[in-house]
C-alpha cells in the first residue's frame, strides 16, 4: 500500500502544534521522515541535532494551528 506522505505531513504538523511551547516551539517525537519532510517544506527548523525542539516559521505555525482547529 502507498502511503499519502502530504497527509501524513498535514497530521504530524497538527499534533506538533499540540506540543507547542515558548510560543513558536514544539517538542520533535514524530517520525523523523515526516519531520524532515516539513524542514524541507521551510514549515519547521531542522530536526536534527541535540535539541529537543524545533522551530516554527511564522507560516508553519499558522497552519498548524489551522490544521488543528
Amino acid at each position: 500500500m502507498k502511503l499519502d506522505t502530504e497527509k501524513i505531513d498535514r497530521v504530524v504538523l497538527a499534533l506538533l502544534h499540540l506540543g507547542l511551547h515558548d510560543d513558536f516551539r514544539a517538542w520533535k517525537s514524530f517520525d523523523w521522515d515526516a519531520m524532515d519532510r516539513l524542514h524541507k517544506k521551510g514549515i519547521i527548523s531542522n530536526p536534527v541535532g541535540k535539541t529537543k525542539s524545533v522551530a516554527f516559521s511564522e507560516s508553519g505555525l499558522r497552519e498548524s494551528q489551522r490544521l488543528l482547529a
